[in-house]
């Protein structure tokens, strides 16, 4: 081969060309065929960042469907570094706007070069201070941020987020993957230095939204009622629980302290705890309804049995147990009426500890009550063989067991309902777009018989007439229920307190048709510190107010003195409506009426006090021809205290409509049924007409059983 031939020399090139070709080509195919999902995975972690954004989470409504908890839009602002010329400067005109170090901003932007969070859901002002400064490589991305439209209200059982929305507390945590979406992409695409030159984003779906069995106005009326039982009484804390014993629904969840779910951060961690599952505390005398209707259920007793109080000592083993007042003889019914701790412990012997052991579990205490919410305490209760000789007199008496709020109003409704013990539960249903589900619901475990709790209702209703608990006493619907005073243990030393005392009172009202069980629980009030004089009157404001507000029909008559002094309420003297009772004695919650030991207590003498208007007044509100619900709704909003008197539709408001009222002032307001008359004119708020007040022919009267159930008075 001649290679100084031109066409020899033509044809080698051709063939290497041609080599060379081939061996590109085989590398394209490589690469393109075996190694293409390599190099595209780099390419696009060179090229591609992803940002999660928050999921956006569902609402959380009450029972009528009111938003207690939803989601709204607010901007978060980013930088891109690669596009900052001037870091110092931009760091310097971010600080000042979010009141951050400009060393802290700068540490942030020199994080990333592609893309770095400055800010996450700022308020509305913030952002627009920022646009303002038009600053380049500064961007905002739309973020969910959650909002509690009512504040405090169900703070504890509500819970809160975090930054990225994860549920940490309450409802939120419980069911945060039920509530919570997946979260959205933002994808930033950047070039070979790093500069961003595009984004894409997709929004996060929503979650299931959840209905509480909570509604929010009897919410309100229980927290309102338990701030001003804190304030009156300066307990550190306190819960109330309101529930439907007939189906174990928690209406009303109130606790204190509270915080704002919005700024949780602000608030100490015990105002986030929710004390109505995971507080424990001694029940106290509450708790004899547990050991009565023990046994009660056993036949080993009546509530005509007389027992012999011993005049108020009693020794088990080595040991002295002193009863709060020296009694002699009294009946079961009595027994429980003044709250003998004596008589008490002598039922919980006869008893025996294993029937007595059995009958506590059987009513929920010492294990968890499967409510819906995290963080709920099992309570105290030692195991049978680890009880002393003493346990059955101290646990009779409701001492040596720990129990929370939910437990006890759990076993007190058990008892209002017929004797079934149902799971108490917040949850009512779960909304996915128009799907809605209930939640499954164990069936309820019968207690005690039906005729145990229709004694045990007899008796409780005696209480609250004339027992420790008559400052429970409601206007226009008969109420039964027990008072507490327990000792809380010094952690000195290890002895219990003579200072420190938990307050307490469970009931529920009607007593034969029970519509509402309420626990009203005070810890470590100052002064006065007897369940029967801090807690009781609270269930009264709270029981009468909320049977009003759900509409329950009265089954006693109110009385003419109560009437006339709604109409024309005196001055506010802080005190529950004790009419009944001699106002010139303080009486314990143990100590009856007519005990000598009465006589000589300091006299009580009610002080007048001025209502001055402070700050922004209000109008009283127009109310003629509306609801009970519609006027709880509208005193509400406008920040006043409804006294509600009767059923129906308005008739009666005082002070009258546009009259100048402070916030928080009292508004009275009758309802009846309104007398049709062809040449009565409308009701107005310039000529107001208030139709005269009719009394029934028939008035409804108390049943034969609730009045003398036992031959007593």
């Amino acid at each position: 081969m001649d290679l100084r031939r031109p066409l020899t020399r033509l044809l080698i090139l051709a063939a290497l060309l041609a080599l060379w070709s081939l061996a590109a080509l085989g590398r394209l195919a490589y690469l393109q065929l075996f190694r293409y999902g390599d190099f595209l995975a780099r390419a696009e972690h060179q090229q591609q960042r992803i940002v999660e954004i928050s999921p956006k989470r569902a609402e959380v409504l009450d029972r009528n469907l009111h938003t207690l908890a939803m989601s709204v839009v607010v901007d978060s602002c980013f930088a891109v570094p690669a596009e900052i010329a001037d870091t110092q400067m931009v760091a310097r005109l971010l600080g000042g706007v979010l009141d951050l170090r400009p060393e802290e901003v700068e540490s942030r932007l020199a994080s990333s070069r592609s893309f770095v969070w400055i800010a996450r859901k700022l308020p509305p002002a913030t952002a627009a201070r920022i646009a303002a400064l038009n600053l380049r490589g500064v961007y905002f991305q739309k973020e969910d941020e959650r909002f509690y439209p009512k504040r405090q209200l169900a703070a504890a059982l509500l819970g809160y987020v975090d930054i990225d929305d994860k549920g940490l507390g309450g409802i939120e945590y419980a069911l945060d993957e039920r509530i919570r979406s997946k979260p959205g992409r933002m994808l930033i695409f950047t070039d070979a230095r790093r500069r961003w030159y595009d984004s894409t984003d997709s929004r996060p779906d929503a979650g299931s939204s959840v209905v509480l069995t909570v509604d929010e106005n009897i919410q309100f009326i229980a927290e309102k009622e338990l701030a001003a039982a804190i304030q009156r009484t300066h307990a550190p804390a306190g819960s109330v629980v309101v529930q439907n014993p007939s189906n174990g629904e928690i209406l009303a969840m109130a606790n204190w302290p509270t915080f704002n779910p919005n700024a949780p951060a602000g608030s100490p961690p015990d105002a986030r705890m929710n004390r109505a599952i995971s507080a424990l505390y001694e029940p106290g005398s509450v708790f004899k309804v547990v050991t009565l209707s023990a046994a009660i259920d056993q036949g080993l007793t009546t509530p005509g049995e007389i027992v012999d109080c011993e005049m108020g000592a009693i020794y088990i083993g080595n040991h002295r147990i002193r009863d709060h007042k020296p009694y002699g003889r009294l009946t079961i019914a009595e027994v429980l009426a003044h709250s003998s701790d004596v008589g008490t412990i002598k039922m919980g012997l006869r008893l025996g500890a294993p029937k007595f052991y059995d009958y506590i579990r059987a009513y929920g205490f010492g294990t968890p009550s499967g409510i819906e919410l995290p963080g709920e305490s099992r309570g105290l209760l030692r195991r049978l063989e680890n009880w002393t000789p003493v346990s059955v007199g101290s646990i009779s008496m409701g001492q040596e067991i720990g129990v929370t709020p939910v437990q006890m109003i759990s076993a007190m409704s058990a008892i209002a309902n017929g004797g079934l013990l149902y799971r108490p539960r917040v949850v009512l249903a779960l909304r996915t777009g128009a799907e809605s589900a209930m939640p499954p619901q164990p069936e309820p475990r019968r207690v005690i018989r039906a005729s145990t709790a229709a004694t045990m209702r007899r008796m409780l209703e005696g209480v609250v007439l004339h027992g420790t608990g008559r400052l429970a006493r409601l206007d226009g619907h008969s109420a039964a229920g027990k008072t507490g005073t327990a000792q809380k243990l010094d952690p000195a030393t290890g002895r219990y307190s003579v200072t420190q005392l938990i307050a307490s009172f469970a009931g529920f009202a009607p007593v034969n048709s029970p519509a509402v069980a309420i626990l009203v629980q005070l810890d470590s009030p100052v002064g006065p510190h007897e369940g029967g004089v801090v807690a009781a009157p609270v269930f009264k404001r709270v029981a009468e107010q909320v049977l009003a507000y759900l509409n329950v029909p009265q089954d006693v008559p109110l009385p003419a003195r109560t009437l006339r002094a709604k109409r024309n309420p005196p001055d506010d003297i802080g005190l529950a409506d004790v009419s009944d009772f001699n106002p010139t004695v303080r009486e314990s919650p143990e100590t009856p009426a007519n005990s000598p030991e009465a006589n000589h207590r300091e006299p009580l003498v009610p002080a007048r006090t001025v209502v001055l208007m402070e700050g922004e007044g209000v109008a009283a509100p127009f109310l003629a021809g509306k609801t009970v619900r519609e006027v709880t709704e509208i005193c509400q909003r406008l920040g006043v205290n409804p006294v509600l008197v009767g059923t129906g539709i308005v008739l009666e408001q005082e002070p009258a409509a546009g009259a100048a009222m402070p916030r928080g002032g009292t508004l009275t307001v009758r309802f009846g049924r309104p007398v049709a008359q062809s040449s009565q004119r409308p009701l107005s708020p310039k000529s107001p007409v208030k139709p005269p007040i009719r009394h029934s022919a028939n008035p409804s009267t108390r049943p034969l059983s609730a009045m003398n159930a036992w031959g007593g008075p």
